[in-house]
This record gives structure tokens, sequence and C-alpha cells, in this order.
């Protein structure tokens, strides 16, 4: 078994694997039937359990993580899951990115308990699936999480909002010039908007006040590093283009 970074994951794919050159078919056995599935929106989730699959064929290192709600989906480096953590995620390429990169509520409690959580790696595929079943990667990218975010119109960060309550974290239209609104250029400016959205969600508003201290404090404890948070509404004119 080898251990590789993310990084050479991403590498080894692209370059060895060729897997922008390559094709498949989802198939679907009961009984006697057998079936090519054409139906796209299957394909992000089985892209995950195909890259676990990659990985065990490839005798690459990795431990599942029995959390499927949040990030990452794979440690790999299974004796030290603080680095190394890859979350895989697949969109239709001939749509805007429909995924969700994580629960919100959860995901601003988990980074000050876990600020390593802060550098999961996306392993992101772009996909085509043919009117034949037959399914093609059309673009491939290895993102940090403030470079697939972006904020929305009375939002500092693009959420799915349900009667004024916040439930996901979704992604930018990461890979195409930005028109309205800009991808973050950092994870301090990521964490601002972050910030920003506990105060501006009515769930979490009454945590709002000690958030920004408590991040500070944890990444310093964890990484023996301080980082500064700024003011979203000091930096807010660098991401909202219109």
């Amino acid at each position: 078994m080898i251990k590789l970074t993310a990084e050479q994951v991403f590498e080894r794919l692209l370059n060895v694997d060729k897997i922008l050159s390559v094709n498949g078919q989802i198939r679907f056995y009961l009984g006697n039937v057998n079936i090519i599935v054409k139906q796209k929106d299957v394909v992000g989730n089985i892209m995950q359990e195909w890259l676990e699959g990659w990985l065990r064929a490839n005798e690459i290192m990795y431990a599942p993580n029995p959390n499927t709600q949040m990030p990452p989906d794979v440690f790999l480096d299974p004796d030290n899951k603080e680095h190394d953590l890859l979350e895989v995620k697949a969109f239709n390429y001939e749509a805007t990115p429909g995924f969700d990169i994580a629960d919100f509520r959860a995901y601003q409690n988990e980074v000050i308990a876990k600020p390593f959580m802060l550098h999961v790696k996306y392993l992101i595929f772009g996909y085509q699936m043919g009117d034949d079943g037959y399914v093609t990667i059309k673009n491939m990218w290895l993102k940090n999480v403030w470079e697939i975010t972006r904020p929305m119109a009375n939002w500092a960060l693009n959420l799915q909002v349900k009667q004024g309550v916040v439930h996901k974290i979704r992604p930018a239209k990461f890979y195409s010039k930005p028109r309205n609104f800009d991808t973050f250029k950092c994870l301090e400016d990521f964490l601002a908007a972050l910030e920003e959205c506990v105060y501006q969600n009515p769930d979490t508003h009454v945590s709002a006040a000690h958030w920004r201290t408590k991040m500070i404090n944890a990444y310093h404890k964890h990484y023996k590093k301080t980082i500064i948070i700024p003011r979203w509404c000091d930096i807010q004119a660098k991401y909202i283009l219109k």
C-alpha cells in the first residue's frame, strides 16, 4: 500500500490514468435483467464510490469517513486524520454545480472543533452523460473550500435558504468568469463571510458574538498560527461585483 496526498491523487488521475480521455457506463442488475442507467443525477453519488474503488485498485491507503454528513469523504492518511482530507464532488458539466458543500449549522460548529476541516481538498468532477448512457469526465479540479464558494444576494455565502432558514452551503460556478459574485481569494475572507452568515441566520445568531474569537483561538491552538479574520463589511466590495 502506498500513501498519497490529495495533490498526488489528482495528478495520478489526470496524468497517469488519463481520466479525461476515458468513458464508462452505469449498469444496474436485478435478477435476469440489466440496464444501462441514463439518469444524469445519479452520477454524482456514484463518483465517490468509484473513487474509493480506484484507491483500492491502485493500493492507495485511505479510510472512509463514517460521518457521511460532513466532509471529508476519505482520509488519505488513516494514521493521522487531521491532514490530507479529500472530499469528492461531481456535477453535470452542462449545468451549474448543484452539489452541497456542507450543512451550514454543522459546518460552522465543526470548523471550530476541528480547524483542520478548513483545509479539506475538494476533488471535483465535471461529467457529461450522452443519450447512450456513456459518461465522460469533461474537466476535473482540486480546490480549497474558499475557491469554490461565493456570496449571494442578501447573504455573504451562497446558501440554500428555505423560509428564511439556512440549510446548506452551495458552490459557485468556480471555473468561469464571475458576473455578479466572485469566489473568495483566501481562507480569511471565506471565514469573514461564514461569520456574517452565522450572524444573519436566525438559528445561529445567538452564537455570532463569540464565533470569530473562538475560530481564531481554535486555529491558533491547532496550527500555532494566528489568522486575522476581517469584518465582512470591510471586504464585501471585493466579491459583490454588481
